[in-house]
């Protein structure tokens, strides 16, 4: 070794931290709002304003991590995605027979096979998901396909003016808001439907969550939105909620955000985002 080397730093690698171990914990402080639909007064809506005012954003492509480890370009598509019911699947079903060749890779195996194969999960047998090809699901163009990579049924929609949310299953569009109805009997006899939206974090999956290599709602790389979730996820909420609950529930987040109200979510913090509404002025 020459001389004028011997004295020289030794230069450590720098050790990047697992895309896991970069997600924030599941426990912490969350804002709660609850309110009357407009439209309808047995329907109450229980809201995550921490979740709704957070900057989550899809980054598909983007940074996606995937959540199975070495398949990043699955995104979460690598389970195939469970139908809710039968007018899901049969919503679906219409939407692929316009697929072709050009723009679902997958169309010959769709075509031969079908769409859907059985599975079991938990105590439910049986529940019906998309078939999965190469271990993804079916409707996932890879990446090098002429068609363009990610879902076909997204990029119909997409050609044909359409919202995902049409052609897309149920379970894929709402991902990641969790929705949960239950009837509530009140202290008069009275009874309520209310509606939680909040977050679909790793515990959504049940005991899988904790197998995900990764996960996009706890992770800061994918709190970088322009808007605020409420404002970027408008049609996928109107779908859950209703055109009034959502036009409340947009008013009410810009306002407690304005006033600074809200618990922050961790992740957005920790990616840096303001914590604002879209608009400077929120009528009250």
């Amino acid at each position: 070794m020459p001389a004028s080397a011997r004295n020289l730093p030794v230069i450590q690698p720098v050790i990047q931290p697992a895309p896991r171990d970069r997600e924030v914990g599941l426990e912490f402080s969350r804002e709660w709002l609850e309110f009357s639909d407009p439209a309808n007064p047995e329907h109450r809506i229980r809201a995550d304003l921490t979740w709704l005012c957070s900057r989550w954003t899809c980054i598909f492509g983007r940074g996606c991590h995937g959540v199975i480890e070495g398949r990043s370009e699955d995104g979460c598509c690598s389970h195939g995605a469970f139908f809710s019911d039968d007018e899901d699947l049969k919503r679906v079903r219409g939407y692929a027979k316009q697929l072709d060749a050009e723009t679902w890779q997958h169309h010959k195996a769709g075509r031969a096979r079908g769409i859907t194969e059985k599975d079991s999960v938990g105590d439910e047998e049986n529940r019906v998901r998309t078939r999965t090809v190469d271990g993804a699901c079916v409707f996932l163009n890879r990446p090098g396909f002429a068609g363009g990579e990610g879902c076909a049924l997204h990029a119909l929609a997409l050609r044909t003016g359409l919202h995902p949310l049409d052609t897309k299953p149920e379970v894929c569009w709402q991902l990641p808001v969790r929705r949960e109805q239950e009837w509530v009997t009140r202290a008069d006899d009275t009874q309520v439907l209310v509606s939680t939206v909040t977050e679909f974090d790793r515990r959504g999956w049940g005991e899988g969550g904790h197998d995900l290599h990764w996960w996009c709602t706890s992770s800061p790389e994918a709190h970088v939105g322009a808007e605020p979730l409420y404002v970027s996820y408008a049609p996928e909420l109107t779908a859950l909620i209703g055109q009034a609950a959502y036009t409340e529930l947009s008013r009410l987040c810009a306002l407690r955000l304005a006033q600074g109200l809200v618990a922050v979510h961790p992740a957005t913090a920790a990616a840096g985002q303001p914590v604002t509404g879209p608009n400077k002025a929120v009528a009250g």
